[in-house]
């Protein structure tokens, strides 16, 4: 073996780690918080039909941020690991300008509160009860 085989082979390649990287990026939790607020949840809930958006952006996952094909590809997730570490996830409440000085020493600290955050499937549910006993 030679000192040429023995050197690193892989130089040069920062430009496509990086872009692997973050090629699947997804939106942080403080985000998805913002994007549960009532008004901007309904903004996402029902998009106007976008044909470069996976099922025409008609199918989102609000606690995931992802598209889906169809309604059953949607469903489908609901039942996922996946999708149930992300509810856990976003039942902390995200951090705050004030939390961070408080770490620093700028005040008192007050560990972050539980929030309840429910599953969208639960919520198409309840509406569809809804709408099944108006008609009735």
């Amino acid at each position: 073996m030679t000192r040429i085989a023995r050197k690193k082979q892989h130089r040069g390649y920062t430009h496509l780690q990086k872009k692997y990287r973050t090629r699947r990026k997804t939106k942080d939790l403080d985000q998805i918080h913002e994007d549960l607020e009532p008004d901007n949840k309904e903004k996402l809930l029902h998009q106007t039909i976008d044909y470069d958006k996976p099922g025409s952006g008609q199918f989102y996952c609000l606690t995931c941020a992802r598209h889906f094909i169809n309604k059953n590809a949607l469903h489908e997730h609901f039942r996922t690991k996946l999708h149930k570490r992300r509810l856990k996830a976003l039942q902390t409440e995200p951090y705050t300008q004030k939390e961070a000085e408080a770490a620093a020493g700028m005040g008192s600290y007050q560990p972050r509160r539980q929030m309840n955050v429910t599953s969208q499937e639960k919520e198409s549910d309840e509406n569809m009860q809804d709408v099944s006993t108006k008609s009735t």
